[in-house]
Formats: structure tokens, C-alpha cells, sequence
């Protein structure tokens, strides 16, 4: 296979993920806040920074924030590579650069789902349509994932897809919990105790599509402690960081098995960070959350960067 056809494969998956969580989190954050303690659903500037920390455009003075062009520049701006259009744009275009080795179904199911994004009014997604689109975006991912499980066979071109979504879940994981940590040290003193050990957990959890599964296991009301260790070391929660470096290892050794012993190679890296994690205990995050988190970051970036070196150079 060309690299660059292994490049498109791989940042299809990523984007497409990456549109999931930005719709997600844009969702639930907007919306929560109307029913959030009163010093936060009074603070639309809070909201609407923490939207932007998302992905990675906070700004200093939250007074400056004008809600409809948060909601555009998030949702629909073609400008802002950061945007769930420019997301699902690329991914189209990734899969039409693929077009011989993936499905027609899963390329219909992504034409179809580009058009709905590119072809939705602005007016509207900005005044009345927030809940309707983030919702379509949600659904739409899910049907892509069913229909690359689905409809291609689960060789080299379904292990790189998966690749690049499993990376890109563990890096949105890791960096909804690095916002909503900001988010809960800057209101910590607008808050009592209870509520900070329940609403900005619950929130999370909810960002990541995991709090029925949480409470499932759990059977308590969240809390820093128990949320942290549901969405980063329990593998068998599909959303966890845990879980998706499972599957990324699982995935680069269907691609290339005889790399995992070379030291500094992505395989090796992949599998070290895995294994570190497997044996990490909550109790050791918990002391320093905030490095962990950072650290967490600096090394998906860096497997991200040996992939592109020994897969995609071309």
C-alpha cells in the first residue's frame, strides 16, 4: 500500500473521531449549563470559554465571547480547522483519496453525511439547531464505525483506520478530562463540595458517552476519584484511554508485529505506554492529575509522530 494512501486511512479515522467528541462535548456542555448551579448557567462567558479549551482556542477575557460566533466558529466556520465541518471535510476527502480500498456503503454513508454537514444553515445551527445538529453529527459517527466494522475486511486497511481512531479517542478522552479539570479549578470556589463531586463529574462522563456505564459499575454518583479511574484505567470501558491503547496496540501489531521489540519504534512505544498503564493505579494519578494528563498528551503526540515517520512518509 502507498503511504499516502496509508496517511488518508489513518487521519480518516482520526477526524472522523475527532468530530464526534467536539460534537459531544459542545452538546453537553451547552446544554448542562442551563441547568447548572446558578454562579455557572449565569456565566455563559465560562461556558463558552470551556467550549473553546475543548479545542484548544481558550481565550483570556471570557467578557469578549459573543455566543453565536462560538457556536459557528465550533460547529460550521470552514476557517477554523478545529470545526466539525472542517473535521468531516477532510475525512471525506481522506476517504475519496482511499476510494478502491473501502466499501461503497461506508463511502456513501460519509458523501451523506458530508453533505449534511456542509449543506446545514448557519442561521439556524446558531439559533435553534445546536441540539439537532451535535445530535446528527453523533449518530452519523456511530454509523461510520458500524459500517468500517461492517463492511471492510479486517486487514491491514481496517487495522490502520482503527488505528487512527483509537489514538484519536485516547487524545479526546484525555483532553475533555484536561478541560473540565481547568473548568473545575476555576469555579472551585463558586461551588460546594457536593456539587463539585457531582455535576462537573457527571458532566465528563457525559462527554464521553459514559455515564450509565459508570454508574452501572459503580452504583454511586460520580467523583473525581471514581470518574478518573472509570475513563482512564478501566479497559473495559470502550471510551477509556485504557481501552483504546488496547486496541491500538492490538491494531499495529496486526500491522506489523516484528517492530514491537524495536526500541523506539511507534509499536514499542504504543505497547510501553500501554503496559505502564495497565500497572498505574488511581491512587498515583490522583497525587498530580494535571501532569499525568499533560504527560498523557506528550505521548500520544509522539507515537502519533513515529507513526507518521515509519507509515506515511512519502
Amino acid at each position: 500500500m502507498l503511504a499516502r494512501v496509508a496517511n488518508d486511512l489513518f487521519w480518516m479515522g482520526r477526524y472522523i473521531e475527532r468530530a464526534e467528541h467536539t460534537a459531544r462535548f459542545l452538546n453537553v456542555n451547552y446544554f448542562s449549563s442551563l441547568d447548572a448551579p446558578n454562579i455557572l448557567s449565569q456565566s455563559r462567558p465560562f461556558v463558552l470559554n470551556s467550549i473553546y479549551g475543548m479545542v484548544d482556542d481558550r481565550v483570556e477575557d471570557q467578557s469578549t465571547l459573543v455566543e453565536e460566533e462560538v457556536l459557528y466558529n465550533v460547529g460550521l466556520n470552514p476557517e477554523k480547522l478545529y470545526s466539525i465541518l472542517s473535521c468531516i471535510k477532510i475525512a471525506r476527502q481522506n476517504a475519496s483519496n482511499a476510494r478502491d480500498l473501502i466499501s461503497t456503503e461506508f463511502y456513501e454513508a460519509i458523501n451523506k453525511f458530508y453533505h449534511f454537514v456542509m449543506n446545514y444553515p448557519k442561521d439556524r445551527f446558531v439559533k435553534n439547531g445546536l441540539y439537532d445538529f451535535t445530535t446528527s453529527v453523533t449518530e452519523n459517527t456511530a454509523i461510520l464505525r458500524g459500517k468500517i466494522r461492517g463492511t471492510l475486511l479486517h486487514n491491514d486497511i481496517f487495522a490502520l483506520i482503527m488505528l487512527g481512531i483509537n489514538i484519536e479517542r485516547a487524545t479526546q478522552i484525555t483532553r475533555i478530562i484536561q478541560t473540565k479539570l481547568f473548568d473545575a479549578e476555576k469555579a472551585i470556589s463558586s461551588y460546594s463540595k457536593p456539587i463539585r463531586n457531582s455535576y462537573e463529574w457527571t458532566t465528563l462522563l457525559k462527554c464521553a458517552e459514559s455515564y450509565d456505564m459508570m454508574r452501572s459499575l459503580y452504583r454511586k454518583s460520580p467523583a473525581q476519584l471514581n470518574t478518573l479511574n472509570f475513563l482512564i484505567l478501566n479497559p473495559n470501558c470502550p471510551r477509556s484511554v485504557m481501552n483504546s491503547l488496547n486496541q491500538t496496540y492490538l491494531h499495529i501489531c496486526n500491522l506489523d508485529a516484528s517492530k514491537v521489540k524495536t526500541v523506539n519504534s511507534a509499536a514499542f512505544l504504543i505497547g510501553k505506554m500501554r503496559a505502564d498503564y495497565e500497572f498505574k493505579t488511581i491512587n498515583e494519578i490522583q497525587s498530580n492529575v494535571g501532569i499525568f494528563i499533560d504527560d498523557t498528551l506528550k505521548c500520544l503526540m509522539n507515537i502519533s509522530s513515529k507513526l507518521e515517520e515509519e507509515y506515511f512518509n512519502y
